[in-house]
């Protein structure tokens, strides 16, 4: 069955008691036991409910991985992925890092002595100099966020397991829809579900599906004891979400490249980091291990003085911290999501006062492009009215 359909058929099937399409929301924490020593299979909610089932089992299949692990939101993921690793163990991870990550690795994962090296991951001589008897495992970002930096997920994944190391690829700007890194060799993924999977701005949850038996129990055991799990309303959201993926996906990308593509003719911009422009370093890579591009990219414009008038001058697009959604939302990364990373390496990797995160909603492109055009044109000419 094609993926659009098993995303649209998302827990239609699942409910041969009543036949009910939309998988119902079981809001209960506790089940009865027919007897001593029987269970429905279901006990308590923190360790399975039957929303949250679903969902999980969809997700498992969705992403080709054995195990589905669904919480409660994409930071509550990763921090449960992390639970993995013990005192001393040492992480190499992309560079051009989500904010959250790095604070969560920097912050919280340091004081018990987990450590973690960033590096453009698609650079294996340099994951090989970083690689030490420690190393467990390598976190890629593809696309990063906000560059958009390609990592060859297949190459990376051999090099790992040829060292014993796990691969994790957050797959969120893509979605299995566009890329699932576990037919590519990797062993786990996670997904902040709250954005392109949920894809309305109305629900905070975050994904991980992992392959193996080992490795999923060991992962069922973390998730049912750190207990940040997604209650059956969110669930029943997310699924709800998920099934118009695939026709949310193919906006995204149709407005994000046309939109990409005029701002690279713009006098204004210096630069468009989006993977579907064949100037981008990544191209060909994302060609060759994804089907199509995502709805999110970075931009940088010449003069920084520009950046405060065009967010003030927005009328349709929202100057909003997030992405994924239906709405088209503009972002600063150097003072919204990646506040937290050290001045000194946002400006090393790029993200500096002059670059601005896009995410294209599902609007007609021909109203982005006004709404964006007049808010750059209108930027433009308060500079010039300061020179004066």
């Amino acid at each position: 069955m094609k993926i659009e359909s098993r995303l649209a058929q998302i827990g239609s099937q699942e409910d041969p008691a009543t036949g009910a399409v939309s998988f119902p929301v079981y809001q209960a924490t506790a089940f009865r036991h027919p007897k001593l020593g029987q269970s429905t299979g279901f006990d308590y909610a923190r360790t399975k409910s039957p929303t949250r089932a679903v969902l999980e089992e969809a997700a498992a299949k969705l992403e080709s991985g054995d195990r589905g692990f669904a919480c409660s939101s994409g930071m509550a993921a990763l921090q449960t992925i992390f639970a993995l690793f013990k005192q001393g163990d040492h992480l190499i991870v992309s560079l051009d890092l989500y904010g959250g990550t790095y604070r969560l690795l920097e912050k919280i994962m340091s004081r018990f002595g987990v450590t973690a090296s960033y590096v453009d991951t698609n650079d294996l001589d340099a994951l090989e100099t970083l690689r030490t008897p420690s190393t467990r495992a390598v976190l890629i970002e593809t696309p990063t966020n906000p560059l958009m930096m390609i990592t060859d997920i297949a190459a990376v994944a051999s090099w790992a397991k040829a060292h014993g190391l796990l691969t994790i690829v957050d797959n969120t700007l893509l979605t299995p829809y566009l890329q699932r890194p576990i037919e590519l060799g990797a062993d786990i993924v996670i997904h902040s579900a709250t954005k392109y999977l949920g894809g309305h701005n109305d629900v905070l949850a975050g994904l991980i599906v992992t392959k193996g038996q080992a490795l999923s129990d060991e992962m069922a055991f973390l998730h049912n004891s750190i207990g940040a799990v997604l209650g059956p309303q969110d669930s029943w959201l997310l699924m709800r979400g998920m099934k118009t993926l695939a026709l949310r996906m193919e906006r995204h990308e149709f407005n994000s490249v046309k939109l990409a593509e005029w701002l690279d003719e713009h006098p204004a911009v210096e630069s468009v980091y989006h993977p579907a422009l064949p100037a981008h370093p990544g191209h060909d890579v994302q060609k060759r291990q994804a089907s199509g591009s995502t709805g999110i990219f970075s931009f940088r414009m010449k003069d920084a003085r520009t950046i405060e008038p065009i967010l003030r001058h927005l009328r349709l697009i929202a100057f909003a911290e997030s992405l994924g959604g239906v709405e088209s939302l503009l972002t600063y990364p150097a003072v919204q999501t990646h506040a937290d990373i050290p001045e000194e390496i946002r400006r090393k990797v790029g993200v500096d006062d002059r670059l601005l995160r896009f995410s294209v909603g599902i609007e007609h492109i021909d109203d982005l492009i006004e709404d964006l055009g007049q808010a750059i044109e209108a930027a433009g000419a308060e500079i010039g009215g300061e020179r004066a």
